[in-house]
């Protein structure tokens, strides 16, 4: 058997479950956005982590080193935003191409510096290391969050509203922008920095976990069609999720019109949105929408329901039930 018969969520699956048995209480590892570790009698520490591959998660000729290290503590901030979490540390652990110059790895440190100060997060340590060819980085991220807080991805309940913090498929618009090396103006340009500069959703997270009736949550950065899943099947729940509730950037309509793209597949599969998908109660929609409003200026969208059954996404479109094979990224897969 090959790898890439199984994906990377197969890999995972195949080791996981023995690793269970290792948690002593009170103890959340494998399966979550972060790993929960008790820290004192009011909070638990959150620890996330995330690897950053040239070639396969950037372009070192299409980005510039102040924004790849920029969103290399992007990505894993959102995984403690997704949590409802606030971030308290990073570490860094790079491997270096010998022939790099150092003045590209000054601009890297300074946007990696740059995010930090904007959410006071400091650097603590990490490792540096030579590489054979390509650039890899990985961040690992300390938070906190207050005992029993935490939105987990098994949470969600049937009747629940389905819903996401942000626009969709605009990263995987801006990809599609560098990789057919198109001119970089005007809206392409929007989408390449969206694609570039991705923005953690920290202090929605945090407004979102304080929210009585908000269940499941987790960050977009598969794509719906693949990150939904991760919520259905820790849950036990099935999702009906209509594709022209999808909520799309007038940037990514016209760009999509213009190139003969699929706004849906970006929409629905695009990766690296790193918006909250989250779960509430029906029932405090209304008031949550409200208070979101208050807080940030936009409104949350709600593109579903979650429902009894087996973990699987039901689409529609106009209401009516159609057959949309699309999936989110998948190493491997």
């Amino acid at each position: 058997m090959k790898l890439k018969e199984i994906g990377e969520f197969g890999f995972i699956d195949r080791f996981s479950p023995s690793f269970q048995e290792l948690l002593t209480k009170n103890l959340t590892g494998i399966g979550d956005d972060c790993a929960i570790l008790p820290m004192n009698d009011q909070e638990d520490l959150l620890v996330t982590t995330d690897l950053l591959m040239e070639d396969v998660h950037f372009l070192r000729s299409a980005i510039t080193p102040g924004q790849l290290g920029y969103k290399s503590v992007a990505v894993n901030l959102s995984d403690i935003a997704s949590m409802g979490g606030t971030p308290i540390g990073t570490f860094l652990s790079i491997a270096i191409p010998p022939d790099m110059d150092v003045e590209y790895l000054d601009e890297l440190m300074a946007g990696y510096h740059a995010i930090s100060q904007k959410y006071q997060v400091p650097l603590l340590g990490g490792d540096t290391t030579k590489s054979v060819k390509h650039l890899a980085i990985n961040v690992c991220v300390l938070g906190k969050i207050e005992k029993g807080k935490a939105r987990l991805r098994s949470m969600a309940q049937a009747g629940d509203a389905i819903c996401v913090s942000g626009p969709l498929g605009d990263s995987a618009g801006g990809l599609k922008v560098v990789l057919n090396d198109l001119a970089q103006v005007d809206d392409y340009s929007y989408l390449v920095e969206r694609h570039h500069l991705p923005e953690p959703r920290i202090a929605e997270g945090n407004l979102l976990k304080e929210f009585g009736g908000v269940h499941a949550m987790m960050d977009i950065s598969d794509g719906i069609a693949s990150d939904l899943k991760h919520i259905l099947k820790a849950s036990g729940k099935a999702a009906r999720v209509k594709l022209d509730q999808l909520p799309v950037s007038d940037e990514l309509k016209r760009v999509c019109q213009s190139q003969g793209w699929k706004v849906d597949e970006l929409a629905s599969g695009g990766g690296e949105d790193y918006e909250l998908l989250f779960t509430v109660a029906a029932d405090r929609v209304e008031a949550l929408q409200k208070a979101f409003t208050n807080q940030f200026g936009k409104s949350f969208t709600v593109i579903g329901q979650i429902e009894a059954g087996e973990p699987q996404i039901h689409w529609s479109r106009n209401g009516n039930a159609v057959e949309f094979s699309k999936g989110g990224f998948n190493h491997f897969g």
